[in-house]
Parts: C-alpha cells; sequence; structure tokens
C-alpha cells in the first residue's frame, strides 16, 4: 500500500508520556503473522486497549493524527508491523525527545512523520496534546504551530522530506529518480534478449512446430 502524501495535518495530539514503549507494546508480538498492512490498526496498543480507557480509545484523541510520545519510543524489536499499526490507525506524526533508530527509519518508509524536539518542546507539546489542542504540523514549512500562535520548528532530511511530501516508498523514490536509467535498461535487454519476452501465443507457436528428428 502506497503511503498517502504529507503535506500538512491539523488534528489534537494524543498524550503518551511513557518512556521506553517498545514495539512489542504497539504492536505485540503474535500478531505478526499478519502481513498484510490494512487492517492492522485493531491491534495497535492491544494489551493497552483491552479495558477501553487507553487514550486513542478516548475523547477527543481517538480522532488523532498527532502522538506525543515520551523518550525512546519504538525501541526493541525492528518490526516494521508496529509502524503499519499506527498507519492503518490514522496516525502520521508522531513526536519525542527521541526514538528507537530502526522505528525513526521505518516511520519515514511507511508515510509517518517523527519529529524528534528539545525536552522544553516536549513539554509544551505534552501540555497542549494533554488539553486537548489542536495544532498544525506543516512539513513544507518545518513548523508546528499551536492556536495561541507560537510554533516550534523542526528539521526533515531533504531526501525524506520529498518522500514524504511526494507519498514515495523507497521503491518510489527509486523509480521517480532513476526511470529514464531503468527504461533504457529494458529496452536495450529486450533488444539483445528478445526470447524473453515472447508471449504464450508465440511460445505455443514454436511448441507446435516438429522437431528436426521429426523431419
Amino acid at each position: 500500500m502506497k503511503p498517502a502524501p504529507f503535506t500538512t495535518i491539523t488534528s489534537v495530539a494524543a498524550p503518551l508520556p511513557e518512556a521506553q514503549v517498545d514495539t512489542d507494546v504497539i504492536f505485540p508480538a503474535r500478531f505478526l503473522l499478519q502481513l498484510e498492512k490494512e487492517g492492522l490498526g485493531r491491534h495497535l496498543f492491544h494489551e493497552r486497549r483491552a479495558d477501553g480507557n487507553f487514550v486513542l480509545d478516548l475523547e477527543p484523541w481517538n480522532k488523532a493524527q498527532i502522538l506525543v510520545t515520551g523518550p525512546d519510543f519504538g525501541t526493541g524489536s525492528s518490526r516494521e508491523q508496529a509502524v503499519w499499526a499506527l498507519a492503518d490507525f490514522g496516525i502520521r506524526c508522531v513526536i519525542g525527545c527521541s526514538f528507537g533508530e530502526i522505528f525513526f527509519a521505518n516511520c519515514f518508509r511507511n508515510g509517518i512523520l517523527p519529529i524528534i524536539v528539545s525536552e522544553s518542546e516536549y513539554q509544551q507539546l505534552l501540555h497542549a496534546a494533554q488539553d486537548g489542542q489542536r495544532m498544525k504540523v506543516d512539513l513544507p514549512a518545518e513548523r508546528i504551530r499551536f492556536t495561541d500562535a507560537s510554533e516550534i520548528t523542526f528539521a526533515v532530511e531533504p531526501h525524506r522530506k520529498r518522500a514524504l511530501m511526494e507519498g514515495l516508498d523507497e521503491i518510489g523514490v527509486m523509480l521517480a529518480d532513476d526511470e529514464a536509467d531503468i527504461t533504457a535498461f529494458e529496452k536495450a535487454h529486450r533488444a539483445a534478449r528478445p526470447w524473453l519476452f515472447l508471449s504464450e501465443t508465440q511460445w505455443a507457436h514454436f511448441d507446435d512446430l516438429p522437431d528436426q528428428d521429426d523431419a
């Protein structure tokens, strides 16, 4: 499933200030046999949501597209399903002071913007999230704007920013950057080895020809 392009989102932010929430908490291991991205959101934070009192099940945060997380969010195993589940649930942006390294990279690959902020900025974001305030994440401008007109700036590497804004995964970026070279290679490959590109009808024609030994 191709990521949706990311430019700006305006949403309340769900506060989850707990430290070191690992990928097994985000997406429990027993659901790893489900390999499709769609539908994984129902297992997001499965154990935490069992009693219906988890922040993402409560108003107004049950419609949040932004998650304000505690330090070292997404540590543990490298399971990409943790990010798939967040995306399927509707989370487009996670903000915190630090993230698991692989989780951080996986977010960019799947259309989620992870933002690293300072401790003071984090406290501002957390208070706004706990109060149910809406905030605007503006990726082109690299700013988070609050309802009182204050803002926080952040930085994203240019190639990752472009991929998010254009809705490209890693393969999509390669195809976009190297389309001319890929097309030229395929054309030359087809010319040099035309038999690899015969249709079933053409192969059937060769199968119907008599063997030389029978001639």
